[in-house]
């Protein structure tokens, strides 16, 4: 092998790794970062959570990326552990994908797929098209780099060494650890079962201690659960150990069934595969090998995945420590570890949405102490005033690290997004605090019945209901939603400005009523402008969905 084609096979190996990049991170930004809040929103339903793991590994071409989310979710409470069993199952056979599609010889056509991606991202000004050109270009490329490698590994064949040592390299057990490593290195199975076909198609490799590799490769691809999971809660060491115990239990029941049945089991693959015994078809046969030996895993484990569950709860022992009234923390960001981008986002989302179900909560209680002075629900809010602004300094720092790394373009609209509506969710905490500061004064000087009180509940609960459609449709994004928040900020505006001509005439009829007139004016300029900070995250809702502010001077 000369220098040049030891650069050949490094270069087209660096090609399908960027390919594979490339058409993953298309296919998230297609599904518009849905892909999180799919898995989250898992039923109870495993044999659903298997077909929706499958499905989504297959996607975005990564079972790493798959069992880190449930990872996360569990850790987070999205997810219960039972449910991310399904996930998980499923996201094993999802990771069997991308050999396959390497086994079908796509090369000859790669180029047009490259050409067309190209010029889908440059040429034409559609965000859709601009999205799928990336999915097709990343398509091409995996297939230009296997071409490539597939290219360099033939020369192999011309040197008698390297014939020599891989079909004397036949020990199971080598094989098995040889899987391990590589795909621990790489983190990815799919990569290392790729190069294998590749090799495979040139007649490099025999499929027997392919198959034992490939196990290998299954144990090996556990290492980025297992990493994610270390920091975090118990339950979440716990989902990372299924996945671990579900391919360890795997791969002894097929290496035991190989060391008696191998040429039984080769047949099988074979006959399943469509393929001969001619070096040629090799890699076909070794892509559906990983892909049976998968599925046979699921079909036998499925019905024990309760006793594993079982198993990881006698592996790693009690429950986490509950935390002290009073201490804060936050529940779905870890500030310790950050996932990928497109996880982080979604987790920084939830956290938002906890923080503003506390602005929420405040926002009640300071209307409901409008209509009695209550002095427990006073302290409330104070409390939870304090932990409002402790969230949105965890989120602000959250939110900056994500925004360091190298994100889609997408992704750096929400978080610029987000980064707005979390100052708006912690300015409604503060306005509903002040309301709480304005009460037990204004109990002193207005009677009970006074209009301009009720009028001031009423105006309330218009507020209120803004916020908590403007939440709704933040969560949702939901373009229609946040219109009809923008347009309902109009009546309260009526109410501000009624009840503040109700309070002059007041003070015109009797100038010794100012001070109950200003607690109430205060009272509606706060609920006013709480109603203007939700009118700001539906504009955020409406930027996300169609690339336009409402207004220009909302920064």
């Amino acid at each position: 092998m000369t220098i040049f084609n030891f650069l050949s096979l490094i270069g087209g190996l660096a090609l399908f790794l960027f390919g594979m990049n490339v058409m993953g991170s298309g296919l998230e930004k297609m599904g518009g970062g849905k892909f999180e809040s799919v898995l989250e929103k898992m039923t109870n339903n495993r044999i659903k959570g298997v077909l929706l793991g499958a499905g989504v590994t297959a996607v975005i071409q990564s079972s790493s990326t798959a069992t880190v989310m449930a990872v996360t979710f569990v850790n987070s409470g999205l997810m219960a552990l039972n449910n991310a069993c399904g996930i998980i199952l499923g996201a094993n056979i999802g990771t069997t994908v991308t050999a396959l599609l390497v086994a079908f010889r796509l090369s000859a056509i790669a180029p047009i797929f490259v050409f067309a991606g190209a010029v889908m991202m440059n040429f034409i000004p559609n965000q859709v098209v601009k999205k799928s050109g990336e999915i097709v270009m990343g398509f091409g490329l995996l297939f230009v780099g296997i071409s490539t490698m597939s290219a360099a590994m033939g020369t192999l064949r011309d040197i008698p060494e390297v014939i020599q040592f891989l079909s004397s390299f036949t020990n199971p057990i080598l094989g098995v650890l040889m899987g391990f490593v590589i795909t621990s290195i790489v983190q990815s199975s799919s990569v290392t079962v790729s190069i294998l076909v590749v090799m495979g198609a040139q007649g490099l490799v025999d499929l027997r201690i392919c198959m034992f590799i490939i196990l290998g490769c299954n144990i090996g691809a556990c290492s980025s659960a297992i990493l994610t999971a270390i920091p975090c809660k118990k339950d979440a060491k716990r989902c990372a150990l299924i996945h671990l115990l579900f391919n360890v239990f795997g791969t002894i029941l097929m290496f035991v069934l190989l060391l008696f049945f191998a040429p039984q089991i080769e047949t099988i693959i074979r006959t399943i595969a469509g393929t001969g015994d001619d070096a040629g078809s090799l890699g076909r046969s070794i892509a559906f090998a990983h892909f049976l030996f998968k599925v046979f895993q699921v079909i036998v484990f499925y019905p024990f995945m309760d006793q594993i569950i079982k198993l990881t709860y006698v592996l790693v022992k009690g429950e986490d420590e509950v935390q002290k009234d009073g201490a804060y923390e936050l529940q779905y960001i870890n500030l310790s570890k950050l996932p990928n981008p497109a996880v982080a986002i979604y987790m920084a989302q939830q956290e938002m949405e906890r923080m503003a179900r506390m602005a929420f909560e405040n926002l009640n209680g300071a209307v409901q102490c409008l209509l009695r002075d209550d002095a427990d629900g006073l302290t409330k809010i104070y409390e939870n005033e304090h932990y409002i602004d402790w969230l949105s300094e965890q989120i602000n720092t959250y939110l900056t690290r994500i925004n360091q790394n190298a994100i889609p373009l997408r992704d750096a609209d929400l978080i610029s997004g987000y980064f707005h509506v979390n100052s708006d969710i912690e300015r409604i905490g503060d306005h509903a605090a002040d309301i709480a500061e304005i009460v037990p004064h204004l109990a002193g000087v207005r009677k009970a019945g006074d209009p301009a009180v009720s009028k001031s509940i009423e105006m309330g609960r218009k507020a209120h209901k803004m916020l908590n459609d403007a939440m709704a449709a933040f969560a949702a994004e939901d373009e229609a939603a946040a219109k009809a928040v923008i347009e309902a900020d109009d009546a309260v505006d009526y109410d501000f400005n009624n009840i503040k001509r109700m309070l002059a005439s007041e003070i015109a009829a009797d100038p010794g009523k100012i001070d109950a007139a200003l607690d109430v004016l205060m009272v509606i300029k706060y609920l006013e402008r709480i109603g203007d900070h939700a009118v700001n995250v539906a504009e955020w809702v409406e930027f996300l969905r169609t690339g336009r502010y409402h207004h220009e001077n909302m920064f």
